[in-house]
């Protein structure tokens, strides 16, 4: 795609002719960390880590009205996707694509906002090209559970520390994980942040700062 832009003198835009009318869809407050701008359509954002994310990525846009679907996630409950903010009534669930993964794909990309899904073990390299094609021009976002060539941004989550049991009793409540961004453009410089997810009751939210000790006078 073609940007062009006519500027001021002062740098600023008068016409960007290759922007897009379409604003990019939004993201709870606690994913602004590492995706400031949220999610621009046309883009593909791959997330490893945690299946938790990506339900977590999807559930501001969904309460927006969004459109999502969730493509070869066998184990995600219905439940577990409206504890991330995920209206049932706009999500399809496409456990099993079968042999035909990516005609499934291009299929929802046309008709939906967001595509979440879990590509083959195998990814044939003019599949993603024409995908990536169509997600530019139907202005939908492609959230790749794993790796996928070429994703505009990159989203992993490591360091995962559930929270509950003490003295070997008691009940998990929450779990604290170490969210990264970077890809291209403004992702080019890495972005992190430290999540509760879940949090303790449900969703997704900043984890507090730790307390610094006080030092005692003396």
């Amino acid at each position: 795609m073609l940007d062009v832009a006519l500027r001021r003198p002062d740098g600023s835009t008068v016409v960007d002719l290759g922007a897009r009318g379409t604003p990019p869809l939004p993201v709870s407050s606690a994913l602004r960390a590492v995706l400031p701008d949220g999610l621009r359509r046309g883009s593909t954002v791959a997330v490893s880590g945690s299946v938790s994310l990506v339900l977590a990525l999807l559930g501001a846009a969904s309460e927006e009205g969004a459109w999502c679907a969730l493509v070869g996630f066998p184990r995600i409950s219905a439940e577990a996707a409206a504890e991330y903010g995920i209206d049932l009534t706009r999500l399809a669930l496409i456990p099993s694509p079968g042999t035909g993964w990516t005609t499934a794909v291009g299929a929802l990309v046309d008709a939906l906002d967001l595509v979440a899904v879990r590509p083959p073990a195998r990814l044939v390299p003019g599949d993603v090209r024409r995908l990536s094609a169509r997600l530019r021009s139907r202005e939908a976002v492609l959230v790749p559970f794993g790796d996928w060539p070429g994703a505009d941004v990159r989203l992993t989550a490591a360091d995962g520390q559930w929270q509950g049991i003490d003295q070997g009793f008691g009940r998990l409540r929450l779990r604290r994980i170490s969210v990264r961004a970077e890809g291209r453009g403004t992702y080019a410089r890495p972005r992190s942040t430290i999540l509760e997810l879940p949090a303790d009751g449900g969703g997704v939210r900043p984890a507090p700062r730790a307390v610094e000790p006080v030092p005692l006078a003396g």
